[in-house]
């Protein structure tokens, strides 16, 4: 009796891609797509993947791990279709990063500093692109928070910080008062924008990560305005602020310990 041979997971999925991609046969939509059209779907299943890991549901994070897979396979294939890359590319190009990146695990180099080793080997490798900024290669396509963290991260480096924390601390009172102060919606546009960046910078002093704690605080508004709706019987709709607000602290202090 024949062997069996189980197909590898992955190239399963990647012949699976490629018949989706088939102009012979295949799927009229995925053949439609392009990098562009693709991007939003990848940015969308990323964040899916971090709520099923705060959700701690193994299954979920699990399945939410293949969707984010399928969308690298998804952008492989469309590059493999126009003759610029392929998986294996994608595949051994972060395989040589990671390698080139741990040298005191993969070579012969050894460090105290682990951190700051990343840090020079991704200075040396934008170097070598040629030259550039200090907040050059930071993705406009980044949430604007995770953004704004990681620009004022790139300014550390070159020294550009406040020595405590009582300088982002007084920027934000600064930046209050130009909100306040300000006399179009323009004007609010840019200090609004101005003071957010302002707390961010604070929180990165503070050592907090602003992108994980406002998610945290989202996931915290949202669970405790369920639980509002459910003490005032399925609706906050027609009650006086009052009473709403007595509904907030109510639920505010079923929580406490």
């Amino acid at each position: 009796m024949a062997e069996t041979i189980t197909q590898p997971p992955i190239d399963r999925l990647l012949a699976i891609m490629a018949q989706l991609r088939n102009p012979d046969g295949g799927c009229e939509w995925d053949l439609a797509q392009d990098f562009g059209t693709i991007a939003p779907y990848t940015i969308e299943e990323a964040y899916e993947v971090a709520d099923a890991i705060a959700g701690g549901d193994p299954a979920a994070i699990c399945d939410e791990l293949g969707d984010l897979l399928l969308q690298v396979v998804f952008h492989s294939q469309i590059a493999a279709d126009n003759g610029l890359f392929g998986f294996d590319d994608v595949a051994n190009a972060i395989s040589d990063k990671m390698e080139r990146r741990h040298p005191h695990i993969f070579g012969d180099t050894r460090t105290d500093d682990v951190r700051l080793q990343w840090e020079q080997i991704k200075a040396a490798e934008r170097a070598s692109d040629g030259p550039a900024g200090a907040l050059s290669g930071v993705a406009l396509s980044l949430p604007a928070l995770l953004r704004a963290q990681k620009l004022q991260g790139r300014a550390v480096r070159v020294g550009f910080d406040w020595p405590d924390t009582e300088g982002p601390r007084a920027k934000i009172d600064e930046e209050l008062v130009e909100v306040a102060q300000a006399t179009s919606d323009d004007e609010r546009h840019e200090e609004v924008g101005d003071l957010l960046f302002a707390v961010v910078n604070y929180a990165r002093k503070l050592g907090v990560d602003a992108e994980g704690a406002l998610r945290d605080a989202n996931i915290k508004f949202a669970r405790r305005f369920a639980a509002m709706e459910e003490r005032a019987g399925g609706s906050l709709s027609g009650l006086s602020l009052d009473v709403q607000e007595g509904h907030w602290l109510a639920v505010k202090a079923s929580e406490r310990p």
